[in-house]
């Protein structure tokens, strides 16, 4: 028996019946497909576009390797992956998002830390000119 689209992890039926009504009823034709059109489908955004379409992909090549001792078919499981180049482009923009160090994050932190001190500051200089203001009119008033 072939696999289905319910054979993805993380798809049950109400995942494959979406699918199904934005014209996906293939493992082929969720693996052939783009992350950009498979994000425009409801409940499916680009990150789990690129898992579900990776996960097609490794599906349909774990088909083809069940396959293939029965058929004297050798089973390209990298070759199938390849098909959707923008597959490949959001799995290598994820890795990149993922390799940035974390001490940029931790400068950041900071940066933000300082500015807000700063703002601080600004607010505590503000107060105490309008504090300083109130008691040069209210000794002027008194001296009248």
């Amino acid at each position: 028996m072939g696999k289905t689209i319910s054979d993805i992890p993380g798809i049950g039926p109400s995942s494959a019946e979406i699918l199904a009504k934005n014209g996906y009823r293939t493992l082929q034709q969720i693996a052939e497909t783009t992350v950009e059109k498979l994000g425009d489908v409801p409940g499916f955004g680009k990150i789990r576009a690129t898992r579900v379409i990776k996960l097609a992909t490794e599906v349909l090549a774990a088909a083809v390797t069940d396959i293939a001792p029965a058929a004297k078919v050798r089973a390209r499981p990298k070759r199938a992956a390849t098909k959707s180049p923008a597959l490949a482009a959001a799995v290598e923009t994820e890795k990149q998002e993922l390799d940035k160090p974390k001490k940029d994050k931790k400068k950041d932190k900071k940066k933000d830390k300082k500015k807000d001190k700063k703002k601080d500051k600004k607010k505590d200089k503000k107060k105490d000119k309008k504090k300083d203001k109130k008691k040069d009119k209210s000794k002027k008033g008194k001296k009248k």
